[in-house]
């Protein structure tokens, strides 16, 4: 971000426009509708500004802004609609330590104003840092749309119960409360409906703690399911793997407890021990705790660990399954995982198990046409590829290496199995990738001698 969003408090403070004409009067309707000391500079005004004067809803000074008159200032617009003179203004506010926006002038200006939907004292600011102002308006008319017109009035007599909700537990007791009140105000419903449900919340025992093992899915935050989404919305606590990346963290809500409890391949592990203890630790609390775990839980996941742990110690537990990575590394080849004539079985196998290097049939897998899709591969590609040759395996059998699937940086190598395991130590693959064993990407071009590519987005 070029521009770091806020909320600036102005009521009772000073915000000035230089400018008389359609340009000022477009800022002013905007600053009329907060609790600001409006002043507006100009030799001549358009007859809104000098009735709004003749109102005392703003100050007239029919004379340029001067230096002086900056003192104590909060913000200032430049609305002469002249280029000399906006630059002017804005030279004497930065001089002065004054924010300024410069009308329609994005690159000179000190801040933006975005575009607001008002549903005072909710309002939401939407900006696009001047790069798509018809889609800041398109985004504007569509929460115009969903959001009530009386939701204003809500907030203000919810703002009046807040002492009351005070006698609620504090955490997930008030949230459930408050969630309850809003869900009936975005369905329409006036707040003096809410005094009932404040009573119905104070005589409910607190809710016990519960674990949901959500599936965080391969990486991109558009691939989570709308359960799992909300789940994160939700949470007191999220426990998550190292493979969630950040940007699905980033939909939980900020005041969540956040712990990773990394495992990396032949490298630093949280013991699972531990992460059973935190799990049960965190839920005999009271807390709503994400178990997040990248894919779906139920593969290669230490689910049923995990939950025994919960079971064991009396605790509530729910599944939330999501997208495993072979589906998202199948999709990215333009492939299907199973194809009549061709494969009647998938196989989900891993390359590494807690005893090392994994042991699977590989006469089956070496067959003609199976698929397979192979977790935690990489550093078992060499001992994989043995075992299918040593089997009779096809040494032109096509192999596909998906790595970050569906993420910005996700990259295919399409090999064969002859070659796999050449082919991946030159690549230098870093992120987390599966093995495709019998699938080539569908653009026959990622066959060509140079094997590593960047996958189609």
């Amino acid at each position: 971000m070029n521009h770091f969003p806020i909320f600036l408090r102005v009521a009772g403070l000073r915000v000035a426009v230089s400018g008389g004409g359609a340009a000022a009067v477009a800022k002013l309707r905007l600053l009329l509708k907060t609790e600001a000391r409006i002043e507006v500079y100009a030799e001549t005004v358009d007859p809104l500004i000098a009735a709004w004067d003749a109102e005392g809803r703003i100050a007239l000074f029919s004379r340029p802004l001067a230096q002086d008159d900056l003192a104590g200032l909060r913000l200032v617009y430049a609305a002469d609609e002249d280029a000399a003179a906006d630059a002017r203004v804005a030279a004497l506010a930065e001089a002065a330590g004054v924010p300024f926006n410069i009308v329609d002038n994005l690159e000179a200006s000190a801040f933006l104003t975005p575009a607001l939907v008002d549903r005072d004292p909710l309002v939401i600011a939407i900006g696009t840092e001047g790069t798509g102002p018809v889609l800041a308006r398109k985004v504007k008319a569509l929460l115009e749309e969903r959001l009530p017109a009386g939701l204003g009035a809500v907030l203000r007599g919810a703002k009046a119960l807040r002492p009351e909700a005070e006698a609620l537990p504090p955490g997930r007791a008030r949230r459930d409360f408050w969630s309850a009140l809003f869900d009936r105000a975005m369905a329409g419903e006036a707040v003096p409906e809410a005094a009932p449900l404040l009573s119905d919340h104070l005589d409910r025992a607190p809710a016990p703690g519960r674990v949901l093992f959500v599936g965080a899915g391969p990486g991109d935050p558009d691939e989570l399911t709308l359960r799992a989404r909300r789940a994160l919305d939700q949470a007191d606590v999220v426990i998550h793997d190292r493979l969630v990346p950040q940007p699905i963290l980033e939909l939980a809500r900020r005041e969540v407890e956040i712990i990773e409890v990394g495992k990396t391949g032949f490298g630093p592990s949280t013991p699972q021990a531990r992460i059973n203890g935190l799990i049960v630790e965190r839920a005999r609390a009271g807390a709503l705790v994400v178990r997040l775990k990248a894919g779906d839980p139920g593969v290669f996941g230490r689910l049923d660990e995990e939950i025994d742990a919960c079971t064991a110690a009396g605790l509530d537990w729910a599944i939330l399954p999501g997208i495993t990575a072979a589906s998202a590394a199948a999709a990215s080849l333009g492939q299907s995982l199973t194809r009549r004539g061709r494969n009647g079985e998938l196989r989900i196998i891993t390359g590494q198990d807690v005893d090392g290097l994994a042991d699977h049939d590989w006469a089956a897998l070496a067959r003609p046409g199976a698929v397979a899709a192979i977790y935690m591969g990489k550093r078992a590609a060499r001992f994989v590829q043995g075992r299918l040759l040593m089997h009779g395996a096809d040494p032109a059998t096509p192999v596909s290496v998906v790595e970050n699937a569906s993420r910005p940086d996700q990259r295919v190598l399409a090999s064969r199995l002859g070659r796999l395991a050449a082919d991946l130590a030159a690549a230098d693959l870093r992120g987390p990738a599966v093995i495709m064993l019998g699938l080539a990407p569908r653009d026959a071009a990622a066959l060509a001698p140079a094997p590593l590519r960047e996958a189609a987005q």
